[in-house]
């Protein structure tokens, strides 16, 4: 099959540092190649592929200091995708909405992987103007702000299943957060949780420039106050393994609808338990009291602090093994991309609904 993969440009695939979207992209893109299938992946020139790259700007967006506006670039982009769009069996996006309009003559070979928050106004009446886009969800929680859609699938993340190797025995014994320092993420549930357990917190954590008040009004004086408490920086990739190893547990204590949160599938992947808030796609991910606690409050979670400790790591990492790996990622799209192009994943499905049950039946 020959695919297309659309990324966004704010940073490389698979991304220097933090990007959760670019870095699906490409562990998708490699596993795709992986099972035979002709990828090509429109990305910044930086990105690192096995596919055939098509570089539509030099570096990652983020990581250029000349670039100001992201959207003439994403404009480039898209008009090489839609003159080369005949060569391809699929044309993936994972670009949010810019090329709606664009596609409405290729529903048959176009699907959108959606990896954002949904629960945004703005997007009801965008949504209702293209109805017969075929989207996927990557949790089925984000679903529920839609209007009515062409849902081709819910499809969880995968990572590749030798990324992050699973310590099944750690004896540092402190508790992660990882992820951005913002309002969403809680990271003062985190330090308050790891206070009251008694236990070590360490924070790898990027601050990005909307949220550098709250870093330095609400969170750094929590950070300065407490001795158990370390903040590290942002981390790589090569760094996470150890990190997220290293813990007891994982600290996912979010205040908002997360789409997914990638972060909780690394942690299990190296057998940490995660403790996480019942937010969002937590309920999802997280199977509770395998491979973490799912929880509503900070009492909650400070009690499943001592708990999370005692899980069999193993146990953990089973349950990665079992769900979230790149290749039944890829996998289950290829399936979505069969339906698609066979017609049993109908770009019409939302006009159709009404018209008599024959025409829904493949």
């Amino acid at each position: 099959m020959k695919i297309a993969q659309i990324a966004p440009l704010a940073e490389s695939v698979p991304p220097k540092l933090y990007g959760g979207t670019e870095r699906i992209v490409s562990y998708l893109t490699e596993e795709l190649v992986q099972q035979g299938h002709d990828v090509t992946l429109f990305a910044s020139g930086d990105s690192v592929t096995s596919a055939k790259l098509v570089p539509i700007t030099k570096m990652a967006l983020r990581l250029n200091p000349h670039v100001r506006d992201a959207i003439p670039h994403h404009m480039i982009l898209l008009d090489e995708v839609r003159r080369r769009a005949d060569e391809f069996d699929i044309l993936h996006f994972h670009i949010d909405v810019l090329h709606m309009p664009m596609v409405r003559d290729m529903l048959d070979r176009a699907v959108t992987t959606l990896h954002g928050r949904l629960d945004l106004p703005d997007l009801v009446p965008l949504y209702r103007a293209f109805p017969d886009s075929c989207l996927v969800s990557i949790s089925d929680h984000q679903r529920l702000p839609m209007p009515p859609v062409n849902w081709g699938g819910t499809i969880y993340h995968g990572l590749p299943a030798d990324l992050l190797p699973a310590k099944t025995e750690t004896k540092d014994g402190y508790l992660a957060f990882i992820g951005r320092i913002s309002p969403e993420k809680r990271p003062d549930r985190a330090i308050r949780i790891a206070v009251e357990a008694g236990m070590p917190l360490k924070m790898a954590a990027k601050i990005d420039a909307v949220d550098r008040a709250y870093w330095e009004q609400e969170i750094e004086p929590l950070v300065r106050a407490h001795d158990n408490v370390e903040y590290i920086g942002e981390i790589n990739e090569q760094q996470k393994a150890e990190f997220l190893g290293n813990a007891a547990a994982l600290l996912f204590p979010i205040d908002w609808p997360e789409p997914f949160g990638l972060v909780m599938i690394e942690a299990m992947a190296c057998a940490t338990p995660v403790i996480a808030f019942r937010c969002g796609s937590v309920p999802e991910v997280i199977d509770h009291g395998v491979s973490g606690f799912i929880v509503d409050s900070e009492a909650e979670a400070v009690a499943a602090v001592h708990t999370a400790c005692q899980l069999d790591r193993a146990g953990v990492r089973a349950v990665f093994d079992a769900r979230f790996t790149a290749a039944r990622m890829a996998r289950d799209y290829v399936s979505l991309y069969e339906d698609i192009i066979t017609g049993r994943a109908s770009p019409r499905l939302t006009s159709l609904v009404g018209e008599g049950p024959d025409l829904l039946i493949a």
